[in-house]
């Protein structure tokens, strides 16, 4: 995974749990795209002391993750989700020898729908 799209996912879980200025510069430069010098001059400190804030977030927000791993059991729940919609998508009607069999399989592709589109919407 590309660097920048991983902090951008650690940000997403963890970033509540950072301190206001931490959100605030976070948000600064990777959301809004300002350089170190715009964010120093608005928040009024230096470049160096930006650079070093976002650099211990960064280091913070891996410190959650290496504890939590949040992110780590979100990617392996989606695989699991995503596999088991794509073997309940190769079953077919006469593969079932009776009716409530066949509504349960129905019943169960409306649930993994349901669920994997609010995980790929998040």
């Amino acid at each position: 995974m590309e660097k920048l799209a991983k902090i951008a996912l650690l940000a997403d879980f963890y970033g509540p749990l950072l301190t206001e200025k931490q959100r605030n510069v976070w948000d600064l430069h990777y959301q809004q795209d300002l350089s170190l010098a715009e964010i120093a001059e608005l928040e009024h400190i230096s470049r160096q002391a930006i650079h070093d804030l976002i650099k211990r977030t960064e280091r913070i927000l891996a410190e959650y993750e290496e504890k939590l791993g949040l992110v780590q059991r979100f990617w392996a729940d989606r695989e699991k989700l995503e596999e088991v919609k794509n073997l309940s998508q190769g079953l077919n009607a006469p593969d079932f020898t009776s009716r409530s069999a066949w509504e349960r399989h129905q019943q169960l592709r409306t649930m993994i729908d349901e669920v994997y589109v609010k995980i790929s919407d998040d």
